[in-house]
């Protein structure tokens, strides 16, 4: 499976509990994203939280578009990606 990062920019800076309710907002993402084959594996955050950095396993692109759009996520952009290891080379 093809594996993206997923650049988001929010107007306001990102908020989401470190509780029940910010439990219940992921495990919606993660249903609706699963609906359509999608894996969201992680994001880093900018320190003013207005941007994420998403990396998701996904079928195509165009999965990633209507997941977020069911999610009501923006999207700035999406990059195929595959991991470079440092390690690998020593």
């Amino acid at each position: 499976m093809p594996r993206y990062l997923v650049e988001r920019t929010f107007a306001d800076a990102l908020s989401i509990p470190v509780d029940a309710e910010g439990a219940r907002f992921c495990a919606k993402i993660a249903g609706v994203n699963g609906d359509c084959g999608v894996t969201w594996l992680h994001s880093y955050v900018s320190a003013d939280r207005r941007k994420t950095f998403c990396i998701y396993d996904a079928p195509a692109p165009e999965a990633i578009r209507q997941v977020a759009r069911r999610n009501g996520l923006p999207v700035t952009s999406i990059t195929e990606i595959s991991v470079l290891e440092p390690y690998f080379y020593f």
